[in-house]
């Protein structure tokens, strides 16, 4: 068979243009020829001045490219970086370190190709993922972010603080306001930190969307119907819900397995946990057996309503009720304070950085 070796080498070259300028991101074609030609000035240097060139540009390019770069053009670069190595080593008979040089960038190569067959079924490229990641947690925030537009004596705020400081968390708050009525909701859901981090993501929206389509006593039944359609093996989750009249101060609060919500009163000085909002857990039991009591209670001048996760009063070497103390006596510090006291309850949480940890405080003048 003969060849045409007019054409050959354009059907040779062919792959790698498609790679550099095939339909990707101007920015990656950009990068795809930048460390090309680096790999070329290094491949010369180490050839014209072996004494003083050496490998230790093609590590950083190698890194860039299985870091950065979709997987045809990453291992277009990896390839002319082996290429190189081997071109140099071949010339350089007496330098001993050439072949451990070369196996060590093997198994870098090979460390970034195993990375990048865990991200390819996104179909996106590893930069792209971690502004997703951004983009995602800023929504999940902006959520969960208490309206600002409150009537004059009235104040709300949250304090959400990840597991061992992860960038997400398995506690999230969906705030809406429609009128004088101001809803908002505290869930927890099961696992803790990034484990739990797809399932608030996922449930965020879809809770946001119920507080603002649903009367306050029908929240909780229509989110555990939601929860339910998920088909989780392991999905559970608890939540608080109160709804409060800016023009009144009349609330109502209702729970599902979630630590009680506590209500502090000017008059005595005293936090008076809320009692009988006891429900099941979310996404346990279908709509006909599960029951969502709710209570009814009014914040007057000076008067405080704190919700709370279990990870701001659970500790492995304390019982609840200690941990209950604990974070009241952090409330009853923070409550004279003014602003900030979601973030001081928050920080005295009984477990730390061990597990997630959110406070959201309403409060009147």
């Amino acid at each position: 068979m003969a060849i045409d070796v007019t054409t050959a080498p354009r059907r040779i070259a062919r792959p790698v243009r498609r790679a550099v300028d095939g339909p990707v991101p101007t920015t990656q074609r950009a990068a795809v020829v930048g460390l090309l030609v680096l790999i070329a000035a290094t491949s010369v240097g180490m050839l014209t001045w072996p004494s003083q060139v050496s490998y230790a540009p093609i590590v950083p390019v190698v890194v860039a490219a299985g870091l950065f770069l979709h997987a045809v053009q990453m291992y277009i670069v990896f390839a002319a970086s082996g290429a190189s190595l081997v071109l140099t080593a071949a010339t350089a008979q007496d330098d001993p370190t050439s072949p451990t040089l070369l196996a060590a960038l093997g198994v870098v190569m090979l460390l970034l190709v195993a990375v990048d067959r865990r991200r390819a079924h996104l179909g996106i490229s590893p930069s792209a993922g971690a502004s997703m990641l951004v983009d995602l947690r800023d929504r999940l925030r902006e959520l969960g972010r208490i309206p600002t537009d409150l009537p004059s004596g009235w104040h709300a705020e949250s304090s959400i603080q990840p597991a061992f400081g992860d960038a997400f968390s398995g506690d999230f708050l969906v705030a809406g306001k429609g009128g004088d009525q101001l809803d908002l909701a505290l869930v927890d859901v099961s696992g803790k930190g990034l484990q739990a981090g797809t399932r608030s993501l996922m449930l965020s929206g879809a809770f946001a969307s119920l507080l603002d389509a649903t009367r306050p006593a029908q929240f909780l039944p229509a989110a555990n119907s939601y929860l339910l359609r998920q088909g989780w093996s392991e999905g559970f989750a608890t939540a608080v819900h109160v709804s409060v009249d800016l023009r009144t101060g009349a609330y109502d609060v209702g729970s599902a397995g979630h630590p009680a919500a506590v209500h502090y009163h000017a008059g005595s000085g005293q936090w008076t946990p809320i009692e009988g909002t006891d429900g099941v857990l979310l996404g346990v039991l279908d709509g006909d057996l599960a029951q969502f009591e709710r209570v009814e209670g009014r914040l007057e001048r000076g008067d405080a309503l704190l919700l709370y996760t279990d990870g701001v009063i659970e500790d492995r070497d304390a019982d609840l009720a200690q941990g209950v103390d604990h974070m009241l006596g952090a409330a009853d510090r923070a409550v004279g304070d003014g602003p900030g006291m979601a973030d001081r309850i928050c920080a005295a949480a009984m477990a730390g950085e061990d597990d997630d940890r959110a406070v959201v405080v309403v409060w009147r003048d």
